[in-house]
């Protein structure tokens, strides 16, 4: 007699563009600091990965394409050769043990300080405009300073430094890229009109707002196929200080307006409601990041199957529960037990509270 595993939906086998999944569950991609200051990715770093190759697909870290695009501290970057050389060892590792790994390109534009690196940059943004609240710097509590506009000659450059990145991706082994276009970082403050206040072709009407991101989307793409390529948005998502004022109308003109990539990635900020005309408008594959109250803890594998159930989505990206069970797929195909998070090693530090989380082995 055959019993059906839990959550069966989870562990059915997809093809995102040119990417094959054995199963449904995507590692979200988390920050976590263990890069070299100079942006390399690092043993420690492989050896993280590979612990967690069971799923379906592991999106990276978000990793920096320039290094005007860096906002945090010890994070990796993906725009020289050493850079580029240094992620060979995490995904071979990866591939070693079965998975599949895509890198996260992003450029934090005005989120950042440039007492956190060494280059000491100041960070980039649509329009000068600083971002509200602090970040925590060497110094202590910061206020964001004030960013540089990006001239149009600038955001040239930035569309090609993604293309750049997008071909040292598949140079260093990755099975693919995803764009981040959310979180408010760059390409979501080009999106947003709360912190795009330009009044020439990339910014203004909905056409332009969404101009930078169609632009880099469709610069990946031809740079190393669109089946080869995702984009991450978070609609309605304040986070980094974001205000979308008109968040249907804008992710009614960007979806229709995108090359036919491999998935588009959403990451949901408690709007269900907007999940599901996302859903309505995209027409290709969708990898949905749910949402869940902060009491509620992290996101269950309850959650995620039926987010799969209902349709809202073709894979379920799963960020704290990967970062404490590197065998997850395993857990949750024998019901549990979960592994407790570690809040206090989320970001930076060594082997602790990051490849030292046991498995049921």
């Amino acid at each position: 007699m055959t019993t059906t595993p839990p959550h069966a939906a989870l562990f059915a086998p997809l093809t995102l563009g040119k990417i094959a999944l054995r199963n449904r569950l995507v590692m979200a991609p988390m920050t976590r600091n263990r890069a070299t200051v100079d942006g390399l990715a690092t043993p420690l770093m492989a050896e993280y990965y590979a612990q967690r190759a069971q799923a379906g697909l592991i999106v990276t870290e978000g990793v920096q394409p320039s290094q005007v695009g860096q906002g945090f501290l010890n994070t990796p970057g993906l725009h020289t050769d050493e850079q580029t050389a240094s992620w060979r060892q995490v995904t071979d590792a990866v591939h070693a043990a079965g998975g599949r790994i895509v890198v996260q390109l992003m450029h934090s534009g005005r989120i950042g300080h440039p007492s956190l690196y060494p280059s000491a940059h100041r960070s980039v943004a649509p329009s000068p405009l600083a971002a509200g609240g602090q970040c925590f710097t060497p110094q202590g509590m910061t206020d964001y300073e004030v960013p540089h506009e990006l001239t149009v000659e600038e955001i040239a450059a930035t569309v090609a430094d993604f293309a750049d990145a997008s071909r040292r991706a598949v140079d260093a082994g990755f099975d693919g890229v995803e764009l981040h276009a959310g979180n408010g970082f760059l390409l979501h403050q080009f999106l947003s009109d709360n912190t795009n206040h330009r009044t020439d072709g990339y910014g203004g009407d909905l056409a332009g707002r969404i101009r930078l991101t169609v632009e880099v989307a469709e610069a990946a793409a031809e740079a190393i196929g669109a089946d080869r390529v995702g984009l991450r948005v978070s609609p309605a998502n304040p986070y980094n200080d974001i205000v979308e004022g008109d968040t249907d109308e804008l992710y009614g003109a960007l979806l229709p307006a995108l090359p036919p990539l491999a998935f588009l990635h959403v990451m949901e900020a408690q709007c269900r409601p907007v999940t599901r005309t996302v859903r309505e408008v995209w027409q290709g594959a969708l990898v949905l990041n749910p949402h869940r109250d902060a009491q509620a803890g992290a996101v269950t594998p309850e959650v995620a199957a039926e987010a799969l159930e209902e349709g809202l989505a073709d894979a379920v990206a799963l960020g704290a529960l990967f970062l404490a069970n590197p065998d997850l797929p395993a857990r949750i195909r024998a019901g549990g037990p979960y592994n407790t998070l570690d809040e206090g090693t989320f970001y930076g530090g060594d082997h602790r509270g990051y490849t030292d989380y046991p498995t049921l082995a």
